[in-house]
């Protein structure tokens, strides 16, 4: 059995999945690697024979290295949390810093739990917010069940629920309050829109990511 990966070797992984994805049939020279890491030509070599040894690399000598199933399974999660927490970051806090830096910092918090539990929250993305394909690698979703919260663009048809939480600022949440949607307003998918307390609205998909809601 081999070691835990460590965050720093996530970071290796993460980049060589990047690498991958451009160009699927090319092994990753260390100077490439080297230079997409900031690191020196030495230091990328002993991290690339350190992943070979525990499975996660096919090291080709002369050529460079590429992912085996194992690594490319890793790589795929690492990358995947880090597109949940862009995603977390944008729709669900409006964080307007640098958002890959810290989607990066916080995707090594992420367990299988959490993960999967950040995914359902966010209503499965599929993108990251600048587009970029989130990895489906191993993702389970889940029914959505009674007293569940979730984004109101998840909320299956039919299915009623409990506004709990809105993430808006400015316009939209100025327009919502003057429509008497807020914090405790039932709320219904009919697959063509959404009724708030009986009332049909037009939400965009952006909005009604931004609302949470707790099904009924």
């Amino acid at each position: 059995m081999h070691e835990p990966i460590k965050e720093f070797e996530e970071m290796y992984l993460k980049t060589l999945y990047e690498f991958y994805t451009a160009e699927p049939d090319e092994p990753v020279r260390t100077n490439a690697l080297s230079e997409a890491m900031g690191v020196s030509a030495a230091s990328a070599s002993e991290m690339v024979k350190r992943l070979a040894s525990k499975g996660m690399l096919i090291h080709e000598p002369y050529k460079g290295a590429r992912l085996s199933t194992e690594g490319y399974e890793a790589a795929a999660r690492i990358k995947r949390r880090e597109g949940l927490m862009e995603v977390f970051l944008v729709r669900m806090i409006g964080y307007t810093g640098d958002v890959k830096a810290a989607a990066c910092r916080l995707e090594h918090a992420l367990n299988d739990d959490l993960e999967a539990a950040m995914d359902r929250l966010l209503g499965y993305p599929e993108y990251t917010p600048d587009g970029e394909v989130i990895p489906p690698v191993t993702r389970v979703i889940e029914p959505i069940a009674q007293s569940m919260l979730v984004p109101l663009r998840a909320l299956p048809e039919g299915m009623d629920g409990r506004i709990e939480l809105m993430v808006l600022e400015g316009a939209d949440a100025r327009t919502l309050e003057q429509l008497g949607i807020a914090t405790g307003t039932r709320v219904r998918s009919t697959g063509e829109g959404y009724q708030f307390d009986g009332s049909r609205l037009e939400v965009s998909k952006q909005l009604a990511s931004r609302i949470l809601v707790r099904t009924l």
